[in-house]
């Protein structure tokens, strides 16, 4: 029934597309949202661009490979004779046009070390709108979406695992495409992989093994390239809910089962929020440790590091977070990377009522102080007066990931908090639904927004809101609302009188474990942590998140040589870049370059390049000064 399926909806699309290019072959494209210019793609939509993807993929572990045929729906303008591609580390074997295979002479220009190669495809005269563009490639090794994990990477340590991460201009490198935010496409795939593994993407999946090895995809509504990810390992598929399920290496399912058992109950608080689920199932796959990020929000299917299964089901804010994408970020989308924060501001901003309503209003009030702290200290490091502190950003000739900071995310929430407490949380619930309904699966702008923001709210209600000083200008506006927290308040208390005695830590949760540990004085001796590590066995907890906290402190408060076994085991063993980045900036900050960079040169084959970029620029900057 599935490959049916698959292939009834390959005539149905083909059908679909080619009358749609029937009728508008005279004119230019229909791009209302991709009008602006992204300065991190050679593409130019306004003259042609894809619509929809069949995607032909081999998956070679031994040479570290992909290898297949993207096949591109294509819309031109009447007068357009190319269509341009992003590239980046893969082989363009040969281009074809239409069923016929007919051969074109493609060209390729000069690497960009960001941007890639522009790849530039001839639209020959005798082309019918329904012709597709069949692109021939293979991936290089080094291709910086992918992640290939050898079998001792994984849980299970039997077979190897493969991970994509195209956010924000990566896809390029696993899929000639117009690697854009601003731009959407429908897909469908099929994908051959070894024997005894199974393959999953953010589309619809598989929930068995394919004795064949080959798998069907098909993600009918339109998505951005970098949501385009794929997963290969040894996986199994375990139900938690009618729309809900998580997939992971057989040891982990059951645990992971057990962590996530609430994500059902997150999708229908997020749906009586700002309306209905979009995407048919909301699944979530755990992946290998290598993975650079929490989580990734791909859309029908949640990639989450192993490091929020702590075993109490304290860190599911992270699922909360990713599933909130499926409104901010998914279905309405940041149209270039400079608008970053209409991604995670607002899914930020969402996640906390998620939060709110599943676990109360204490519990949500720590997690956004602690993500305040962290916004706060985001600013100082980056200077209150940086242009980087804006929440309107202008990366162009930068790499997009530098402008993922907490500014995006943290205050991006503030932002809507503070409009939230302007017009009453009712109209501004109101207000957010509307503007999803309205721009769902499409790509905005900063400007979009502000304008339907002034139109919709601000301007129906006669209120006053200083808008742009919150968007264009660096640092935080005076009105910025500063979250308080009774249980906090107990927890510092705690740590201030650490100095002296043991705390009371009966009835704590993970975040004021979190929160304790990194209010611990600064002129705390390493003997006094000692005896709080015996107490409590810190640098031996379960929990990823304070264990991260514990060892930043440690290191800071001159208890690096009791904890550095737990330390160098935590660094090699993991590669998310939240984690990454605090401790070994920690290293640098303390006179441990050394140190960082033999712990480095034994994970960096582990980490994802993400990951891996990052620490390296870090410590190449640190041994320059």
């Amino acid at each position: 029934m599935k490959n049916t399926m698959t292939k009834l909806f390959a005539v149905l699309t083909l059908m679909a597309f080619t009358v749609l290019a029937c009728q508008q072959e005279q004119k230019a494209p229909e791009t209302e949202k991709t009008a602006t210019s992204d300065p991190h793609s050679f593409s130019r939509p306004s003259e042609a661009r894809g619509t929809h993807l069949d995607l032909e993929l081999y998956v070679h572990f031994d040479r570290k490979e992909l290898e297949g045929v993207a096949r591109w729906t294509v819309e031109a303008a009447a007068d357009a004779t190319e269509i341009v591609f992003d590239t980046r580390q893969m082989h363009i074997d040969r281009v074809t046009v239409g069923e016929a295979e007919n051969p074109v002479d493609f060209t390729l220009g000069e690497e960009d070390p960001l941007l890639g190669q522009v790849l530039r495809v001839p639209l020959p005269e005798y082309r019918k709108p329904s012709d597709k563009i069949n692109i021939y490639y293979r991936t290089l090794p080094e291709a910086a979406a992918l992640g290939w994990m050898e079998p001792e990477m994984t849980a299970g340590k039997k077979l190897p695992f493969l991970f994509t991460q195209g956010q924000a201009i990566l896809t390029r490198t696993w899929i000639p495409c117009q690697d854009s935010p601003g731009l959407r496409i429908t897909y469908t795939a099929q994908v051959t992989v070894p024997g005894g593994m199974m393959a999953v993407m953010s589309a619809e999946n598989p929930q068995e093994k394919s004795g064949d090895g080959v798998y069907s995809f098909r993600m009918e509504q339109p998505i951005p390239p970098y949501l385009i990810a794929l997963a290969v390992g040894d996986i199994a598929f375990k139900s938690v809910g009618p729309r809900t399920g998580v997939y992971a290496e057989p040891v982990l399912l059951d645990k992971a089962a057990w962590e996530f058992a609430d994500m059902e109950n997150m999708l229908t608080t997020a749906e009586g929020l700002y309306g209905p689920y979009d995407w048919g199932r909301y699944d979530l796959i755990v992946l290998p440790p290598g993975f650079p990020f929490g989580g990734m929000e791909n859309p029908r299917l949640t990639f989450a590091t192993p490091t929020i299964l702590a075993g109490d089901r304290s860190l599911v804010s992270l699922v909360a977070h990713e599933l909130a994408h499926s409104w901010s970020g998914n279905l309405v989308t940041n149209a270039t990377w400079n608008d970053f924060w209409l991604n995670e501001g607002f899914t930020v901003y969402f996640e906390r009522r998620i939060m709110e309503a599943l676990y109360g209003l204490d519990y949500t009030n720590m997690l956004e102080l602690l993500e305040y702290r962290e916004l706060l200290d985001e600013i100082e490091y980056l200077g209150p007066e940086s242009p980087d502190t804006r929440l309107k950003l202008d990366l162009a000739g930068r790499d997009p990931d530098e402008g993922m900071t907490d500014i995006a995310y943290q205050k991006g929430a503030a932002f809507l908090k503070m409009l939230e407490q302007t017009a009453g949380r009712e109209r501004f619930d109101a207000f957010l639904k509307a503007w999803f309904d309205k721009h769902k699966f499409t790509s905005v702008t900063t400007e979009d927004f502000l304008a339907f923001l002034r139109e919709n709210l601000l301007d129906k209600y006669q209120l006053e809101a200083n808008v742009d000083e919150w968007v264009y200008q660096p640092g935080l506006p005076g009105n910025c609302p500063v979250p308080e927290s009774d249980r906090f308040s107990k927890v510092e208390a705690q740590a201030r009188a650490a100095m002296e005695k043991l705390p009371d830590t009966s009835g704590w949760t993970s975040h004021e474990w979190v929160h304790f540990v990194r209010n611990l004085p600064k002129e705390i001796s390493p003997q006094r942590l000692q005896e709080l590590d015996r107490a409590f066995q810190l640098s031996n907890t379960g929990n990823s998140e304070l264990l991260a906290a514990w060892l930043e402190t440690a290191i800071r408060r001159g208890y690096l040589a009791e904890v550095q076994p737990q330390l160098e085991s935590f660094l090699t063993s993991m590669g998310r870049r939240r984690f990454l980045m605090p401790l070994y900036t920690a290293l640098v900050d303390t006179g441990e370059l050394d140190l960082a960079r033999s712990i480095f040169a034994k994970a960096k084959d582990s980490y994802h390049a993400v990951s891996a970029n990052s620490v390296e620029k870090l410590l190449d900057e640190a041994g320059q000064q």
